[in-house]
């Protein structure tokens, strides 16, 4: 409970309105201009297609920046922040009244007459349900876009990251699993569940491509992969990985304590 009352008091009523969303409901509120362009709506069938197109896609932009505005001020009413379809709902009844007189001077503008209550009061119902149905759909499509988003950012962050050092393998050991990287002069012996094989390579720069694979140090001349060692044995002070392979794999002292603390023996 108390961390929801920290949410909600340190929400912004603007926190839903980023660049993506502004941007989303400018480009919708473009297309339905020209859907209502397209049949004619509030009596502009007669006005010619590219005027009524200008004017209704212009009316739709006044109506995405007001609809943005009164949702914002929606989210001032306390418990409405944190609920998008309400908050919706509640920001499409402020912004119908000032749409419906928008559309009114819109009438005269077209048609050259204006008979200001009449008129009103017949296009109101027709622009409180547009106004409601895109104040809360709007949101709708937000908040899922955003939690889609959210979810695939998830998703990248719980996959691995490809190995470098794969792409290293030779073709035989494509596919392999790598238990122990071995280093011989300037070379390195890979130790893998497909055999073994030298390649031109540092270790040091051999560990840095392998983050993400767990493992360890664990001699100057030895990196071992955690799900390569078989057994662990230890005596004279001294421990020795042997891998699944049965290759032993010297442990030193520099790298025991290491190895001790992240529960390998």
């Amino acid at each position: 409970m108390r961390k929801s009352q920290a949410s909600a008091v340190g929400a912004s009523p603007m926190q839903d309105l980023d660049g993506q969303a502004i941007r989303r409901t400018l480009i919708g509120a473009v297309m339905i201009g020209l859907f209502l362009a397209v049949v004619g709506a509030f009596g502009t069938g007669d006005v010619p297609f590219l005027m009524r197109s200008g004017i209704l896609t212009a009316i739709a932009l006044i109506g995405a920046g007001s609809g943005m505005a009164t949702y914002a001020t929606a989210g001032l009413i306390p418990g409405l922040i944190n609920r998008p379809m309400a908050r919706g709902f509640v920001g499409g009844l402020i912004q119908s009244l000032p749409m419906t007189g928008v559309i009114v001077g819109m009438d005269w503008m077209t048609q050259g007459r204006l008979y200001f209550t009449r008129d009103f009061l017949q296009d109101y119902p027709v622009v409180l349900v547009v106004c409601l149905t895109m104040s809360v759909i709007a949101p709708a499509l937000n908040h899922q876009a955003k939690a889609a988003k959210a979810a695939k950012t998830d998703q990248t962050l719980l996959e691995p990251a490809p190995l470098r050092f794969l792409e290293r393998l030779p073709l035989k050991l494509r596919g392999a699993e790598i238990w122990a990287v071995e280093a011989e002069d300037h070379y390195l012996r890979l130790h893998t569940s497909k055999g073994q094989e030298l390649i031109l390579l540092r270790l040091s720069d051999a560990i840095e491509e392998l983050a993400g694979l767990e493992g360890e140090q664990s001699h100057r001349s030895w990196w071992v992969a955690r799900d390569g060692v078989a057994d662990v044995e230890r005596g004279d002070g001294r421990a020795v990985l042997t891998l699944k392979n049965g290759q032993k794999a010297p442990v030193s002292r520099t790298y025991a304590k290491i190895l001790r603390e992240k529960g390998w023996f």
